[in-house]
């Protein structure tokens, strides 16, 4: 697999909203360390124009996800500066070819944590606070026909993320038992807790730090994770506005707007 070609048509893709055809349908095989530094090229060559690394993402955190895609493991991306909104703000839908919308909780760092090792009683210990966060998934690979290997080098079908205003401390909180209630629109979408996502989110964040370990990469103090979704992906259409309230964390929301004159 030539990384550098793969990556620079992953970011055509984006730039033109054009979205290829999937990597595992090729003849040319590919593999997940493959797929990972396919990823990394792309946000080496993003920091090199000028983007700040801001955070990090896990996807794939359920079974039913992973079972879809037939793995057994999560999958992480990377947040750069200009994919983060604030809490209520309207987005423009025409910078995506294929948006969706998931439902999380993110955790703030205030040490940094690097992997081998990494367990879920440290990612508490280094968490700063816990914040609602919507995240926007986008494919640049054709009708969303990924396979595991696809979405890792697509930065895992990462877009974007709204950050909550919100803050709580993880003290006194069980962090298996937050219920969410989700809405599009003002009508109740969906609902969930927060032990769908590996057991506990901070596990999540865990296997993110010992993954990203063997790259030899760090989460550091300040960086926002989202710790992968609550409940399944919700395609975004046009107009819509989704509220994600959750229990002893409040409450965050994002309107999605077409500009039809471009």
């Amino acid at each position: 697999m030539d990384i550098q070609k793969a990556a620079t048509a992953l970011m055509e893709a984006e730039s033109e909203k054009q979205p290829i055809a999937p990597f595992t349908s090729s003849t040319e095989e590919i593999s997940v360390d493959e797929a990972y530094q396919i990823q990394l090229h792309q946000i080496h060559h993003k920091v090199d124009k000028g983007a700040v690394i801001v955070g990090k993402k896990i996807g794939l955190t359920s079974k039913a996800m992973q079972d879809m895609l037939n793995v057994n493991e999560p999958d992480y991306g990377h947040l750069l500066n200009d994919m983060i909104y604030e809490d209520g703000e309207t987005i423009e839908l025409n910078q995506y070819i294929q948006p969706k919308i998931e439902f999380e909780i993110a955790f703030v760092l205030k040490k940094d944590l690097k992997g081998p090792g990494v367990t879920m009683n440290d990612v508490i210990e280094a968490t700063d606070y816990i914040v609602p966060a919507l995240e926007i998934i986008d494919s640049r690979i054709k009708d969303w026909q990924i396979k595991f290997e696809d979405t890792v080098a697509d930065n895992g079908s990462s877009a974007g993320a709204v950050i909550g205003k919100t803050t709580a401390k993880i003290e006194g909180l069980d962090l298996t038992k937050i219920g969410m209630n989700v809405y599009r629109n003002n009508e109740f979408l969906d609902s969930a807790v927060s032990a769908a996502v590996m057991g506990n989110p901070a596990q999540a964040v865990a296997w993110l730090a010992n993954a990203l370990g063997n790259y030899g990469i760090s989460l550091y103090a300040g960086e926002v994770i989202l710790a992968g979704a609550l409940s399944k992906a919700i395609v975004i259409e046009d107009g819509d506005t989704f509220t994600a309230e959750f229990e002893q964390l409040g409450s965050v929301s994002a309107s999605f707007k077409r500009n039809h004159l471009k």
